[in-house]
């Protein structure tokens, strides 16, 4: 299932769209991403209403962005050591984040991770790469959205 939603406007990766995604590169992936999961910060909004599964992001939650690390671009657990993405941010991005699967399966070191759907910022500034919503957007997609479905990036 390929999402039709009307979204008024949308942030994306700081160095636009890629072909051929790097990590690191600042930019979106074009592609169809199924959708693998929401998480999202109980402790400061509602569970949203979504068929997707759902987690809780804990205190310690983050995404592995490091290419020689074995849980590249996979859900860890911070340790004193980790340069990984912590997923609660002091800001409000991530209080959704909708996982897409970008190269997950199988991964890829190096091709890119955490291409997510999230919150965007003041004003629709850029992101590293993930695609960024209103809290309208994003909720009235939550809305919508099923088990199976996938976010086409295309030019």
């Amino acid at each position: 299932m390929v999402l039709a939603h009307d979204v008024r406007h949308v942030a994306l990766g700081r160095s636009g769209l890629r072909a051929l995604k790097r990590e690191g590169d600042g930019g979106t992936p074009l592609g169809r991403f199924p959708i693998r999961e929401l998480l999202y910060r109980a402790d400061r909004v509602a569970r949203p209403r979504t068929a997707l599964p759902v987690r809780v992001i804990s205190e310690h939650d983050a995404w592995c962005e490091d290419p020689a690390d074995r849980n590249y671009n996979r859900l860890v657990k911070l340790s004193p050591r980790s340069n990984a993405d912590h997923l609660r941010r002091t800001d409000h991005l991530y209080d959704f984040v909708v996982v897409l699967g970008y190269n997950d399966r199988p991964r890829v070191r190096g091709k890119g991770s955490a291409i997510f759907v999230h919150l965007a910022r003041p004003g629709y500034a850029p992101t590293a790469g993930c695609i960024a919503l209103s809290r309208r957007d994003l909720s009235a997609l939550l809305a919508q959205i099923r088990p199976g479905s996938s976010i086409v990036v295309m030019r």
